[in-house]
């Protein structure tokens, strides 16, 4: 009994397929149903046309003696340069690639030295990074390169020296230990 009133039920309530919907009926939209309305005062609001600026108006702009030009045919306006010249064309020669340099030679110094003053004014700690070279200008930057073990450092020229025979450079403290290089014996380096 409950299941053929639950079938009623739904009959009634749902008169076709769920979900669909059969084409709208055609009718003609009836004219009087819109009115005109004036568009420059919409519920007491003023709307308002712009005017386009007259310079930038195509219509009326051009008369019959006008010249349209290519813009690659125009001349370059007074007082600027011409394009060509703007940027010259880069000179041919050829680009220094720094290179790697092998030195046997390579020492350490500073424990001795600490507390006082290097050659190019930096105050000598354990913890400075640099290198000491008898003629490279101070501040110079110099890559060194531990071949046993890969490590990289760049550093700067801090000191001159070192005043031992065959040698060209002198680690810092801070410098050997970055390199673990506290001994003497071979670096890569090179100018950057």
């Amino acid at each position: 009994m409950s299941v053929a009133l639950i079938a009623l039920l739904t009959a009634a309530a749902v008169p076709g397929s769920a979900g669909s919907q059969g084409p709208s009926p055609e009718r003609p939209i009836d004219a009087t149903l819109f009115r005109g309305v004036d568009a420059a005062s919409i519920d007491g609001t003023a709307a308002m046309t712009p005017f386009l600026d007259p310079a930038y108006q195509s219509d009326g702009a051009l008369s019959d003696t006008s010249v349209l030009l290519d813009p690659d045919e125009r001349p370059a306006p007074a007082g600027r340069p011409d394009a060509s010249r703007i940027q010259p064309d880069a000179p041919v020669g050829s680009i220094a690639i720094p290179q790697w340099h092998w030195d046997g030679n390579v020492s350490f110094y500073g424990p001795g030295f600490y507390g006082n003053r290097t050659a190019c004014g930096y105050a000598m700690t354990k913890d400075l990074i640099g290198v000491a070279h008898r003629t490279l200008p101070c501040g110079t930057r110099v890559t060194f390169r531990n071949p046993a073990n890969g490590l990289t450092v760049t550093t700067i020229v801090v000191d001159r020296g070192p005043y031992v025979s065959g040698r060209d450079w002198d680690l810092t403290g801070g410098l050997c230990t970055a390199l673990d290089h506290c001994y003497t014996g071979p670096l890569l380096w090179k100018l950057p």
